[in-house]
């Protein structure tokens, strides 16, 4: 398969699918860049080659056509400024201008075109249909807007030479410029960009070339949400490390008292299930055995420790305890591929960060140590770069739920469109 490195993008025009869906203040000025550089290199490859590039992308949800807070105008200063360029901009992706513009371009030039998804046809789902539509007017309605995509995935298609997706964000949607697009481009005209490319190694570097002992550290609030990514893991990893709210349904499920703790009771037998197979499965499964407590969720709550089993009435577990953040540290340090998806508290407030504090300075060591650990999931970045140690590990993921379907084991469209499996 044609890869980035390898391609040389002169006299090339290449369209690239980003993932620009940065937040914006009520002045509509970007507060967070980090999505934007993180396509900087990709685009740069391509200009530096001596190509151009035509860069598609999102922002935001909109859900009637065209609305200004969405339009890509508000971000193309910081595109130009980071790409060091002035980046020409499309105020519609399917216009005459885009068209003109797209025909026009020269090397070392780049075109931003207007949201991507102004036009229904990017998502391919269709608009505007009343509550009360029938069934038979929904399918009707899906059937035509399904064509339409084909239609716009083709006009985008025809601005370039060459198609780069490099918007991992995106790969688990089955969007026109995540998946249709690479039809009508040949196999050797359809590629990864780096960032993407980086994402797909890091994720099959712990699901199928991982080095032991391999750790996976599953956190956040339910259970529910991450049944399919540990089911994935069970045969690949030797130590499941389960934290945050979700233990606490773990803890129920084995008879302890919990409180106010968070918990889902219908997933008791389920936990418990999970247990079992780990034991057969030989997966070394560590719990919490002791929790900081509160009495209410705030950050100026009054605290306690107290054992995971034994939490009093109308208090709750918020963060581990001292012996939980030592057993699972441990592991951590002794581990040689680290997975991990979900913070151990609520990190969000001081006196609840020092579990997932420690236990990301613990990833650190064993990265520092040689192990190759991967960060995945929004809380477990935004946990990695407020304790400062985003460069003390060895990959941050930028995917939200392409990464965690990209765990479970599930097919992504964006990859699919471009490698075939």
């Amino acid at each position: 398969m044609q890869t980035i490195e390898n391609y040389n993008f002169a006299g090339k025009k290449a369209f690239i699918r980003v993932d620009f869906n940065v937040p914006l203040n009520e002045q509509l000025e970007v507060t967070d860049s980090t999505r934007i550089r993180a396509a900087m290199p990709t685009l740069k490859k391509i200009l530096s080659d001596g190509g151009s590039v035509i860069i598609g992308s999102h922002l935001g949800r909109p859900k009637s056509g065209a609305e200004d807070k969405f339009s890509l105008k508000h971000i193309l200063p910081v595109v130009s400024e980071l790409l060091g360029v002035s980046v020409q901009f499309a105020n519609d992706c399917m216009g005459q201008e885009a068209i003109e513009k797209s025909v026009e371009l020269k090397p070392g030039e780049a075109l931003l075109l207007e949201n991507l998804r102004f036009y229904a046809e990017e998502e391919g789902k269709p608009r505007g249909l009343p509550d009360d539509a029938s069934d038979e007017t929904k399918a009707e309605a899906k059937k035509e807007i399904k064509e339409k995509q084909k239609a716009f995935a083709h006009q985008l298609a025809s601005y370039a030479d060459v198609y780069v997706n490099d918007a991992f964000g995106t790969a688990h949607r089955a969007h026109a410029s995540t998946a249709l697009i690479a039809d009508y481009f040949n196999e050797n005209s359809k590629l990864f960009g780096y960032l993407m490319q980086n994402e797909i190694d890091a994720v099959e570097k712990v699901l199928k070339t991982s080095v032991k002992p391999v750790t996976a550290i599953i956190g956040g609030s339910k259970v529910s949400t991450k049944i399919t990514i540990i089911k994935n893991l069970m045969t690949k990893i030797d130590n499941l490390l389960i934290v945050g709210g979700m233990a606490f349904t773990f803890s129920k499920a084995q008879g302890g008292k919990i409180g106010n703790s968070l918990c889902e009771d219908d997933m008791l037998d389920l936990a418990n299930e999970i247990l079992d197979e780990a034991q057969k499965s030989g997966v070394n499964i560590v719990l919490p055995n002791d929790t900081i407590a509160a009495d209410k969720f705030a950050a100026d709550a009054n605290t306690q420790l107290c054992t995971d089993k034994n939490i009093p009435d109308s208090w709750m577990g918020l963060d581990l305890g001292p012996a939980s953040i030592q057993a699972m540290s441990d592991v951590i340090k002794s581990s040689k591929t680290i997975l991990w998806n979900g913070p151990a508290g609520v990190f969000e407030f001081e006196q609840f960060a020092h579990g997932s504090k420690a236990l990301a300075e613990a990833i650190a060591e064993a990265t520092a140590n040689g192990a190759f650990s991967l960060i995945g999931g929004g809380d477990s970045v935004a946990a990695i770069n407020k304790f400062n140690l985003a460069d003390k590990v060895s990959y941050v993921s930028t995917g939200g739920g392409a990464l965690l379907e990209f765990i479970e084991g599930q097919v992504l469209p964006g990859i699919k469109a471009i490698r075939g499996f």
